[in-house]
């Protein structure tokens, strides 16, 4: 029996022998995700299920409807768990079922059978929670909901919610259990995600900064309670509880709690042994004696450094330049993009060859606190570093002695140190930032040069930069490498890190890296080696398709931090998802970039984020509602706040191109996000009544201008038909879809004038979805389109469609495209059937032109019945009709069959004069399709006369005219034809690529025709 899969969590997804399930209704899906979660409470009286979806309609036709629905099921292959009858319905669970939600569910049971308490962990929960979570794609039936049946949507809303807490205690769960086998990197990946579904919670809060400690990652524990401390002032107003800050000082004070015992196996479960830990890597967040010498260790497990060598050079020679003579180095970029991961990074290193190295960093909100980064390096050099550290005798009391104004607590220590001077005594503040110099450099000398760095310098109060300032002006003969690092967009131009970092370089004790995104092979070296790495952990896992690779660049553009959060998600999926959520790592830093903006700058973001990755000024300020003032002002903040950038491109480019064309002197200035996800996460926080607001007024604008531009025209030929694709989906977002509909229309009209024949379809479905009236028309424009594509049994069905909406006038054209469409397939019977019925319908009235083009078409038919006679008077007869009616399209056709039938007779002379004469038609009238016959044609011809340099030459041109509009079966013939004319003139490799491309072609179109009609295979002159 089949198997029918269920898949809950996330988007709703049903599959069946691999191949999903489609619905016709929402109702459809709803009923069966609500029958197959509450199959344990029994069957469901049809009049309950009634009443709970179709809540506002009367009995009668809720019944109706819900009889509809059901029928609708049992038609398809979710019919195998549905038991129907009268009066009730069944899911019936068994071995022909897989349903995401009860695994989910049986996991996390199991590991309550293991003999100890529920909320414990033991080594054989480990394996069984981490599947459980993996099932967890998304939310219970993430972004499905039902406008007209709230009950329902209760129901979804509490299943999702006790859903989300039985994932939260397995994340939490696994932390702890992972973090008791020593495997700290994947226990902060399941906290974090733990801490993703809900960031007020405390408890979760600590166990990260817990577990940031116990992996040696102290700054990263310090900077999550900073971030606990935003969150909960910004979303309750309150402080952080009495036991989170407790932690936070004690990690502060490098005295953590003692992390947890290893796992031990209840005496109920089977023995198993426990997993080694992972090689501790370290992250050095003080100032840290040396050790021995040592080579450069990788990076943290998962995060190798990759796309950097030639900031790793600079940084080196920047480093041996040092020992002389001191050194300034500014690393800097936008945020995530890993400067402090380059730096530390390098740090380790420096330490590894026996350097002596200090990491502090400046925090937001403590711009006020005086002298804060300069107070947690002393205190990690002085006070945590023991009773005697081995360089206090190379410093002079008196140096000592003046940070007690930073270190109160230095007297307990050292209670022989003289007090410092009065700090109204002349020199005063020369003496103190003396000393803090020379404390630091004694606390950095050793065998190698020291090295300090200033993380998130950005942040830094105006006392410790005036202490900066101090430092780098007398680098000359100190050997130590002072590394600052800071968010270009936060230290604008005259800054006084600028001016400093200026003034540092002018002595030529300075050097400034700015880091770029990383390309995609970086990004692709990255995860490969991470993910080589994690299967260490995870033996038999497959690597990550290319195609996984590329989406994750796509998805992260680059942006080391974004990289690596979703990598973390790849491997608590295992593999690449169908589903790519935002991290929450790159939420949090989204949304801290964003805290900043002011009403009005939201005004314009969200504006920008509607109207999409790319915008431009009058777009943004008739869309916003703002004054142009007010956009200009408001632009010029979110420029000077990194999240928009400027790109200045000519009026020529289309604006669909402007995000990667260059910058051209005197053009159009256009605007961008920073990051595609940045836009994402604007729009998603924007209301929805706002946002339909918006959209509809980046409608109005676009249309306003693209008028303008098209000086009243408007076909699709016009700059409004080039815009109305984007135009139609702002109406219809706005919820305006009378104008979608027309906008679809005419987009599709463009697609269709440029052979975008794909994209044209499209949009005409969309048109018709939306309900545009000219529905008989719209079908058969998509009949036309999925003939060329190949599709043959959809474009019959939309001529059918077209023909059962059409008046009777109009039956005569339809009839007859039917008729070349069988042509085309080979269904010869039912073509001359169908131009039967056209001619009848066309009957005897002024339609010469129309039964001229008809009489060719048939022509060809009666020629591939083999009926030479009918084919010749046909051909005659429309010949006849396109002279006295004097229609060129007409007249190119006629002779385009006459030249066929004379070919095939081997009057190659009459054949040649026919073709030649219709190619020349053809040409005046600009129609490809009618150059490509004649091409192919008069190529044939040439070729049954042996000259075959002309006829390969003409059969390449019509090969490159098909191609061009996208006619899939005829360019797969004139593959063919190529391949007879190379192998008849001794090029017979040349001969074999051209039958292989023909081979394939044929096989995309009409797959299920190719097996039914083999005469579509024959295809080689029309």
């Amino acid at each position: 029996m089949t198997s029918t899969d269920l898949y809950l969590l996330g988007s709703p997804r049903i599959e069946s022998a691999g191949a999903t399930i489609e619905f016709d209704t929402r109702k459809a899906t709803a009923v069966l995700a609500y029958l197959a979660v509450s199959a344990g409470s029994g069957a469901y009286q049809r009049d309950s299920l009634a009443a709970l979806f179709w809540p506002d309609a009367e009995p009668a036709r809720a019944h109706a409807a819900l009889r509809r629905t059901l029928s609708a099921l049992h038609r398809s292959q979710a019919a195998a768990c549905l038991k129907i009858d009268r009066e009730a319905v069944t899911f019936e669970r068994g071995g022909a079922v897989w349903l995401d939600v009860d695994v989910f569910l049986t996991r996390i049971g199991e590991c309550r059978t293991h003999g100890h308490a529920a909320g414990e962990v033991c080594p054989a929960c480990l394996p069984i929670l981490a599947e459980a979570a993996s099932l967890y794609r998304d939310d219970f039936m993430a972004g499905f909901s039902l406008r007209d049946s709230p009950g329902f949507d209760d129901w979804q809303f509490f299943q999702a919610e006790s859903l989300r807490r039985e994932l939260a205690g397995a994340l939490e769960r696994l932390a702890v259990g992972l973090c008791a086998q020593g495997e700290f990197d994947p226990a902060i990946a399941h906290a974090r995600r733990w801490l993703a579904l809900d960031p007020l919670h405390e408890p979760a809060q600590r166990q990260l900064m817990l577990l940031y400690a116990w992996a040696g990652q102290r700054a990263a524990a310090l900077r999550q309670y900073r971030e606990c401390v935003r969150v909960l002032d910004r979303e309750l107003g309150v402080a952080p509880l009495r036991e989170t800050t407790e932690l936070y000082q004690a990690i502060q004070e490098n005295r953590p709690p003692a992390p947890p015992a290893p796992l031990v196996m209840p005496a109920a479960a089977p023995a198993r042994p426990a997993p080694s830990p992972p090689a501790a890597t370290t992250v050095v967040s003080a100032i840290t004696a040396p050790s021995a010498p040592a080579p450069a260790g990788s990076p943290a497990p998962h995060r190798p450094l990759v796309g950097r060598n030639a900031e790793w050079t600079a940084l080196l020679a920047n480093y041996l330049s040092a020992a002389p003579d001191g050194r300034l180095v500014v690393v800097e970029g936008e945020p995530g993009i890993g400067k402090t991961r380059l730096a530390e990074t390098f740090l380790q290193h420096a330490r590894q060859q026996g350097a002596r190295v200090s990491i502090t960093r400046c925090y937001e909100g403590e711009l006020n606190l005086a002298y804060g980064p300069f107070v947690e390096a002393l205190r990690a050099a002085v006070v945590q570093a023991g009773p005697a550290p081995d360089w206090l005798p190379r410093l002079a009391p008196h140096w000592l002695a003046e940070i007690i104004r930073l270190l109160p607590e230095l007297p307990g220590r050292y209670p022989d140190l003289p007090p410092p001077a009065p700090l109204d005594s002349a020199g005063a503040q020369g003496r103190f930032f003396e000393s803090l110099r020379q404390v630091l450099i004694a606390a950095l000398s050793g065998a190698a040069p020291g090295l300090l760095l200033i993380d998130d310098a950005h942040w830094i109060d105006e006392a410790s930069l005036d202490v900066l300032t101090y430092l780098v002006r007398r680098l000359r003969g100190q050997p130590f490498l002072l590394m600052v690092t800071w968010r270009t967009e936060a230290v604008p131009a005259g800054h006084r890190l600028r001016q400093l970092l200026a003034e540092a370089e002018r002595s030529g004790r300075a050097a400034h890296l700015s880091l770029n995104r990383l390309s995609l092979p970086a990004v692709a070296e990255l995860v490969t080696e991470a993910w080589a790495a994690d299967a260490g952990t995870n033996p038999g896992r497959p690597p990550l398709e290319p195609a996984a690779i590329e989406r994750l660049y796509r998805e992260s553009e680059g942006l080391p931090f974004f990289v690596v959060e979703y990598l973390a998600n790849l491997f608590q999926a295992g593999d690449a998802p169908q589903a790519w959520p935002l991290p929450g790592g790159v939420r949090g830093l989204l949304q801290a970039r964003l805290a900043s903006v002011d009403d009005a700058g939201w005004q314009l973001l969200s504006a920008a984020a509607v109207i999409g990755r790319s915008f431009d000024f009058d777009t943004l300020r008739a869309s916003s509602g703002r004054g142009e003032d007010e956009t200009v002002a408001g632009l010029e903040a979110l420029l000077a706040a990194g999240l928009v950038n400027e790109v200045v491109v000519s009026a020529s480019v289309p604006k669909s191109d402007r995000a990667s064309a260059t910058v051209a002197p005197g053009g159009l200035p256009s605007y961008d996000f920073c990051h595609e996800k940045l836009r994402a996460l604007v729009y998603e926080e924007t209301s929805l009544a706002r946002r339909r607001l918006l959209h509809r007024r980046s409608a109005d604008a676009l249309a306003a201008q693209a008028r303008r531009r098209s000086g009243g025209q408007t076909g699709p030929e016009s700059p409004l038909g080039a815009q109305a694709g984007l135009i139609a989906q702002h109406y219809q977002q706005g919820g305006r879809e009378a104008e979608a509909a027309e906008f679809y229309r005419l987009a599709g009209e463009h697609a269709r004038r440029l052979y975008a024949n794909a994209e044209a379809l499209a949009h005409f479905h969309a048109a018709l979805a939306l309900g545009h009236p000219a529905a008989a028309a719209l079908h058969e424009s998509m009949g036309d389109l999925q003939g060329l594509l190949g599709n043959y049994d959809a474009a019959l069905m939309s001529y059918e469609v077209a023909a059962a909406l059409s008046a009777p006038a109009s039956l005569a054209g339809l009839e007859h495209k039917l008729g070349a469409l069988y042509n085309r397939r080979g269904d010869w019977d039912f073509a001359e059937s169908q131009f039967q019925a056209a001619l009848k319908d066309l009957g005897d009235g002024d339609n010469a032109e129309a039964r001229s083009r008809l009489y060719a078409d048939w022509s060809l038919t009666a020629h591939h019945q083999s009926h030479p006679d009918q084919a010749l008077q046909f051909a005659r007869r429309a010949l006849e009709l396109a002279e006295a009616a004097g229609d060129l399209r007409a007249l190119a056709q006629s002779h385009n069959i006459l030249g066929i039938l004379s070919s095939s007779h081997d009057d190659l002379v009459q054949a040649r004069h026919h073709l030649e004469r219709s190619l020349e038609l053809a040409e005046q009238l600009g129609d490809p399709g009618a150059r490509a016959a004649a091409l192919n044609n008069l190529a044939l011809a040439y070729g049954r006369e042996g000259q075959f340099e002309p006829a390969l030459n003409l059969a390449g041109q019509a090969l490159s005219l098909c191609a061009l509009q996208g006619d899939r079966h005829r360019e797969a013939a004139l593959h063919n034809n190529l391949a007879d004319l190379l192998n008849a003139s001794g090029q017979a490799e040349a001969a074999r690529q051209h039958v292989k491309q023909s081979v394939t072609i044929y096989a995309e179109i009409g797959a299920e025709g190719v097996l039914l009609q083999p005469e579509i295979w024959k295809l080689a002159e029309w």
